[in-house]
């Protein structure tokens, strides 16, 4: 297991641009930019006071394992790096020669292009769960969509549906939206939001099906994505159907009516709720709650990508 990274610090070698939930983001230059996953977690918007080891690299890997997976389908927003080269080969020779930089950024880091953002949080879900379930038992909707009569808990829904929330400033919550305030706040572009539900079920769909083959139900997920100005092309960028933004359920075990278990992050959600720490500040992690986090995530990566996980 290598030592956890819960932020990074380049010494200005590259500047600064933000520091997400996980990610850290540097400029390379005006076109280009260094994602760092670090190894942070959050839940409930909150980010928590320890992290999980191995973590960022771990949602690396697997969002380049779902680039590729679908780069027949969209384009992406990562840089192509030719054979035999790495990252490093784009950055700042420091970077690469200082092990003090080099433990930093390795396997943990994505050069990517910069493509303006379209300001949605892009939820396709195929199950009811989760904030999707609580709105049903009460209302019979789903981000205000009314849904069949006699759903049950972790149902699978006739169709993936598309249910955009916002996308909020860090320390502020999503809020879950309908599609005709999506198209609002894109300024009433409705045929960008028709094809930006049309390419999210699409890819969710192969996605879960991919998965379903191996084990795993991809509950629902988060996809984000940019615009190429310059063509009009919608491009898949952020991260790809990792435990952070997606929920993965054991198929072996999945069983309709009642919650599920889950290999993402939603163990720790439970946690946090049973003991009644959703949404605070300041929260420390137990160890077996952080190695019984990590564990999930490796299983999921492993299952998924069909590749061993070697600390």
């Amino acid at each position: 297991m290598t030592q956890s990274i819960t932020q990074t610090n380049l010494d200005g070698i590259l500047p600064l641009i933000a520091r997400g939930k996980v990610r850290d983001i540097y400029e390379v230059d005006p076109s280009t930019l260094l994602f760092v996953a670090t190894d942070r977690i959050s839940a409930y918007d909150v980010i928590m006071n320890n992290a999980i080891p191995d973590k960022g690299i771990l949602l690396t890997k697997l969002s380049e394992f779902w680039f590729q997976f679908l780069s027949s389908d969209v384009r992406n927003h990562l840089v192509p790096i030719p054979a035999g080269k790495t990252v490093f080969d784009y950055l700042p020779k420091e970077l690469h020669d200082n092990v003090k930089y080099r433990e930093q950024l390795e396997d943990r880091c994505l050069l990517i292009k910069k493509f303006k953002l379209i300001p949605l949080e892009v939820i396709v879900r195929g199950y009811i769960t989760g904030s999707a379930w609580k709105e049903y038992v009460k209302f019979g909707t789903v981000h205000s969509v009314k849904q069949a009569s006699g759903l049950k808990e972790s149902q699978e829904f006739p169709k993936a549906i598309f249910t955009p929330s916002t996308k909020a400033e860090q320390g502020a919550h999503d809020e879950n939206i309908s599609k005709e305030q999506a198209q609002e706040i894109l300024g009433g572009d409705k045929d960008l939001v028709d094809r930006v539900e049309e390419l999210a079920i699409r890819l969710y769909s192969k996605c879960k099906e991919y998965a379903k083959e191996r084990g795993i139900i991809i509950a629902d997920t988060k996809f984000e994505f940019g615009i190429d100005e310059a063509t009009n092309e919608i491009i898949l960028v952020d991260e790809v159907l990792t435990p952070d933004s997606s929920r993965f359920w054991s198929a072996k075990n999945y069983q309709v009516g009642v919650s599920q278990d889950s290999y993402d992050k939603q163990f720790l959600r439970d946690w946090l709720t049973a003991n009644k720490l959703n949404g605070v500040d300041g929260v420390s992690v137990p160890e077996d709650i952080v190695q019984k986090t990590r564990a999930k995530y490796i299983e999921a990566y492993e299952i998924l990508t069909g590749q061993k996980w070697s600390d």
